[in-house]
């Protein structure tokens, strides 16, 4: 019943990503504790058991699993395929999961500014990540799409396959907006800050997409897969470290909140379509309004007493 409704909804109606993920669920964790069960006969201890048994391997991963059995019983159950209400997967007790947000002091991101620089001009060692085609230790020099998409990255709060997979079609710089058809959460608008307009300016066009890969302007083009070995060279050479792709998202929304942007704005910078998302850095717009009731409240005071 799980691949059905992988097959039949899912499919049809999530992203493509998603249904790989499940698909990888279903061959990795479901099938392999409860494929010999019928969906009818399922018990909540078969599922239980069965989770225990999963989260050995892979506590993140052994949660999804749950939650898409139980998401697939909720579609059985609508449509026939077991009895209506019936959900094994329901209730089941996950295993906790610590949210992980690390975000760049103006230090790193100084840092990092500076390696950027040095990995396009100089050069960095091979050792330090820049690519596995050249002997150890020769200085290669950094592909300009690369460094370009950190950058962009950091400026404008995206998502990576939101930059990587970015035509130059759905680039608007007489706006300053990368106008995006598709995304995590559906059709979004990017705004550029000045910066990254400036950036994007400088790239050659050497295919559909914004930011080149190996295949640019070949009949099979494809974006670029991911910026791992240049972003690990980069933090190796910036002495920064536990930071991932990600946390540059992590970065943009609590410099914005630092600076007293509200939640809603952060929010839609984002792209977050549910506003609960971005509660996640309420607890930083807290220190922000702390420091600004007490710069205006200081202003107050000094003035209702002659400015001492």
């Amino acid at each position: 019943m799980v691949s059905k409704y992988i097959e039949e909804y899912v499919a049809e109606h999530k992203k493509a990503s998603t249904a790989g993920l499940y698909r990888m669920l279903l061959k990795k964790h479901v099938k392999p504790r409860l494929g010999s069960i019928k969906a009818t006969s399922l018990t909540r201890v078969d599922v239980q058991r069965a989770h225990a048994l999963m989260t050995r391997e892979a506590r993140v991963s052994a949660n999804r699993a749950i939650k898409l059995l139980s998401a697939a019983y909720g579609w059985g159950s609508r449509h026939g395929h077991v009895q209506e209400g019936m959900n094994p997967a329901s209730g089941i007790k996950l295993n906790e999961e610590e949210g992980r947000e690390r975000f760049l002091t103006t230090a790193e991101m100084l840092a990092i500014g500076n390696a950027m620089i040095e990995a396009e001009t100089i050069g960095l060692p091979v050792d330090a990540g820049t690519t596995k085609h050249a002997p150890k230790g020769q200085l290669v020099v950094m592909s300009p799409y690369a460094t370009a998409a950190i950058r962009l990255l950091m400026l404008t709060g995206a998502r990576l396959r939101e930059i990587l997979n970015l035509r130059w079609s759905e680039v608007d710089l007489e706006r300053g907006v990368l106008r995006l058809p598709d995304s995590k959460t559906g059709k979004k608008t990017v705004f550029l800050p000045t910066a990254a307009v400036d950036i994007i300016k400088g790239l050659t066009k050497l295919g559909s997409y914004m930011i080149a890969g190996e295949s640019a302007g070949t009949k099979h083009e494809k974006p670029r897969s991911d910026l791992k070995r240049p972003w690990a060279a980069i933090c190796k050479r910036a002495g920064v470290n536990g930071v991932r792709i990600h946390d540059l998202r992590h970065t943009f929304a609590s410099t914005g909140v630092g600076d007293q942007m509200g939640l809603p704005v952060i929010g839609t910078l984002l792209g977050h379509a549910d506003p609960s998302t971005t509660q996640r850095y309420a607890h930083l717009a807290d220190e922000a309004a702390r420091r600004a009731v007490e710069a205006i409240g200081g202003k107050i005071a000094a003035a209702m007493n002659g400015g001492k």
